[in-house]
């Protein structure tokens, strides 16, 4: 069964654009294989490759078909549009009133996919590269009421959804340790979504998590992408990394002589197998009431009930920062609203980040960099 999104835009440019070439029918029989092809690959990849988070093809491989799939939506938004344009009045006769002053129809169908095919490959290629690139490092900072003066500064390098797959491999996982680890920060957090595929499949691209370093320890959530991939397994892998999964748990830290509390909570995916759902009442459960809060939770939707329960701090991801600007608000409100940065949660201060990397379904960015945040409190307004 096609997928309906990839199907719907097969079929519009097929019928938009294909069909209507000055062409032989070998010539639109290819075109139009070649289309489905470019709009089908979830279905390929869930048939034959192992899923569609994790399919187990060559790197170059799946770039071509990344730059395939993202090419034909954009040429299938570009199409939409002007087809649009060309139903108001105005617009359509503007577009004749030019086409007769060149006396000839404009351009010829044959030029006009060209000059479309251009102007969608071009911006796909660069968000593709822009998807799949290192993260840069954002530096941000926030206030907490309740941080004590001793924990003034202190600095979080914060990483959300990694998905160390098949288009992220060890080189870049590398890379993105060497960039946390020159920050020298007191404290690594990971919001979840670090893989994607099995731990056997991944072994080699993850290896480099083992180094990351800091002061007081790395610390990390899960992510509803390790739901997909052999939980459990990942959570032995993920510990033997010297990664301090908190699945809905605690860890009280004393730092500079004050104490902090480090939580985390699962992810809803949970639902699905059979595991522990998001329990912030258990991961929070005996937490000293005068300690700073910091819960880490892989999606931002609970804040407001988070906020209730007394956390000063929650660290998310999920969004990715919508991937692509015209994307931004359909995301958001898939979230709660929440899509990006800081927020004033209540009493409690909430950061969403954008993401380290991108799962294969659609690893594409514009407009929306990947980052990794440097993070530092303060104890009095900023």
């Amino acid at each position: 069964m096609l997928h309906i999104v990839g199907g719907l835009v097969f079929f519009y440019l097929l019928f938009r654009l294909i069909l209507p070439l000055p062409a032989s029918c070998p010539v639109k029989i290819a075109a139009a294989l070649a289309l489905l092809l470019a709009t089908q690959q979830h279905v390929l990849a869930r048939a034959f490759f192992g899923g569609l988070s994790s399919p187990e093809l060559p790197r170059p491989v799946l770039i071509v078909q990344s730059l395939l799939l993202v090419s034909s939506l954009f040429l299938f938004l570009l199409v939409l549009l002007r087809d649009a344009a060309a139903l108001l009045p105005r617009a359509a006769r503007r577009i004749a009133g030019r086409s007769g002053e060149r006396g000839g129809g404009g351009f010829s169908p044959g030029r006009r996919i060209f000059l479309g095919t251009c102007l969608a490959v071009i911006p796909a290629a660069y968000g593709i590269r822009g998807g799949i690139t290192v993260p840069q490092v954002r530096a941000t900072q926030s206030s907490l009421p309740r941080l004590p003066a001793e924990l003034d500064g202190l600095r979080i390098a914060h990483i959300s959804d990694l998905h160390i797959g098949p288009l992220l491999l060890q080189k870049w996982t590398e890379a993105v340790v060497d960039t946390v680890n020159g920050l020298e920060p007191d404290l690594i957090v990971v919001t979840g979504d670090i893989v994607d595929g099995l731990p056997s499949r991944r072994a080699e691209s993850v290896a480099p998590l083992k180094k990351l370093r800091a002061r007081h320890g790395v610390f990390a959530c899960a992510g509803n992408h390790e739901y997909y991939s052999n939980f459990r397994a990942w959570m032995r892998a993920f510990s033997a990394l010297d990664m301090d999964m908190l699945l809905n748990e605690r860890r009280v830290l004393n730092i500079g002589g004050r104490q902090l509390i480090m939580a985390g909570v699962t992810d809803i995916a949970a639902a699905r197998f059979g595991l522990p759902l998001p329990d912030r009442d258990a991961a929070l459960d005996g937490a000293p009431e005068d300690a700073v809060r910091i819960l880490l939770a892989h999606r931002p939707s609970d804040a407001a009930d988070n906020a209730a329960s007394g956390v000063d701090l929650q660290l998310s991801g999920h969004t990715h920062g919508g991937q692509i600007l015209g994307l931004r608000r359909i995301v958001a409100e898939f979230n709660e609203g929440y899509l990006y940065g800081w927020y004033q949660v209540q009493g409690m201060r909430l950061y969403v980040g954008s993401g380290a990397g991108l799962w294969n379904g659609f690893p594409v960015r514009l407009g929306v960099p990947s980052e990794i945040a440097h993070i530092t409190l303060r104890c009095d307004g900023v």
